[in-house]
């Protein structure tokens, strides 16, 4: 039987229920949208991560070997761009740029989504005309090719730009909903005991029986 300190097992679910079971959760809720663009930049940023290393220690055993490729600089440089730009657009969809978090989140009511808005309007202004740049670039860079590799167009390398600009449009525009979310308050954990007054063993060595 419980006694009358102890809690039961539907109490203390539903105590760590929001910490917890919100956790598990969040990603059963996650949007069809949002869930495939984030695969599909995970995978892409994972297969760029090991082709640039690739690249690298391939690029420097030939060196060392005194057979430099000729190709290895610029691929290694396009290929460092591409995932600058699509890990970019990954890390805006877990709103994990650098910003003032802090600072926002002490905002209440409708100064907190007034700013939220304003940071958003700023940044989709950016990167729209980022990939509307890029887009021109393209044209311009229509009939040329690699200096290394004059097999491969020019325009496969800068596509990124656009691509890329309009990956990190549409990653601010699927995780607005939680940027204008309100901060869930932290809840008292191991803290709360030393705030509750509650007598610790030191104090009950110390006050004896």
């Amino acid at each position: 039987m419980a006694g009358p300190h102890e809690s039961s097992p539907s109490e203390a679910e539903a105590a760590t229920g929001p910490l917890e079971n919100g956790m598990d959760a969040a990603p059963g809720g996650e949007p069809p949208l949002r869930r495939g663009l984030r695969t599909t930049l995970e995978v892409v940023v994972l297969v760029l991560m090991a082709s640039l290393a690739l690249v690298v220690v391939v690029g420097v055993g030939f060196r060392k070997a005194g057979a430099s490729l000729v190709w290895y600089d610029e691929v290694a440089s396009i290929l460092l761009a591409w995932l600058t730009y699509y890990g970019a657009a990954l890390a805006a969809l877990h709103r994990a740029h650098i910003g003032m978090p802090t600072l926002v989140d002490r905002m209440r009511g409708p100064l907190r989504k007034v700013t939220v808005l304003a940071g958003e309007v700023c940044t989709l202004a950016f990167f729209g005309v980022l990939t509307w740049a890029g887009v021109r670039v393209l044209t311009v860079l229509g009939g040329t090719s690699l200096v290394s590799l004059p097999s491969v167009p020019m325009w496969v390398a800068q596509s990124v730009i656009p691509i890329g600009g309009a990956l990190f449009i549409l990653a601010q525009i699927l995780s607005l909903p939680d940027a204008l979310r309100k901060p869930v308050p932290e809840e008292g954990g191991g803290s709360s005991a030393l705030h509750s007054g509650a007598p610790g063993p030191s104090d009950e060595a110390e006050g004896g029986p």
